[in-house]
């Protein structure tokens, strides 16, 4: 599994991005290009920005047992899979600007590095360990970008 926290696997992340182009079509599901690229962005706003509601103590519970494990273990994702309602991108997005945000994301993580994620407590899953913040977030940007086949 590459790793969100170390600069070479950032820059074949990023080199994965950069070969997209607005045309690039999906190998499966329905999102298009730009909107596969704000779905990714989700998941860094909901590390960096105030602005998805955190879940209710009971469907935080319920995302600590059943979901988390499935997220941030090394196993990758199959296709198709249902999707978390804060990630259902359903309008049209503008490729470069979600492009130039998903690169930010990236390079921001990659900036504060492992130690800052650490224990952090995360939006859905309560503390997350530094291995698992990098499966997390290496495991979608991987999945997605395979989507999109690059």
């Amino acid at each position: 599994m590459k790793n969100v926290f170390n600069q070479n696997d950032v820059k074949e992340f990023i080199g994965r991005i950069n070969t997209l182009t607005p045309a690039t079509q999906a190998k499966w599901g329905k999102m298009s290009v730009g909107q596969m690229l704000a779905h990714l962005c989700v998941s860094y706003e909901m590390m960096y920005e105030n602005k998805h509601p955190k879940p209710n103590a009971a469907l935080k519970l319920f995302l600590k047992l059943l979901v988390k494990k499935s997220v941030v273990n090394e196993v990758p994702y199959k296709h198709s899979l249902r999707t978390a309602p804060a990630f259902v991108i359903t309008e049209q997005k503008d490729f470069e600007n979600e492009k130039k945000r998903l690169i930010a994301y990236i390079n921001k993580t990659l900036d504060l590095g492992e130690k800052h994620f650490d224990n952090k407590e995360s939006h859905s899953f309560g503390a997350l360990t530094k291995t698992e913040w990098n499966n997390m977030l290496s495991k979608h940007l991987d999945h997605h970008l395979s989507q999109f086949g690059v």
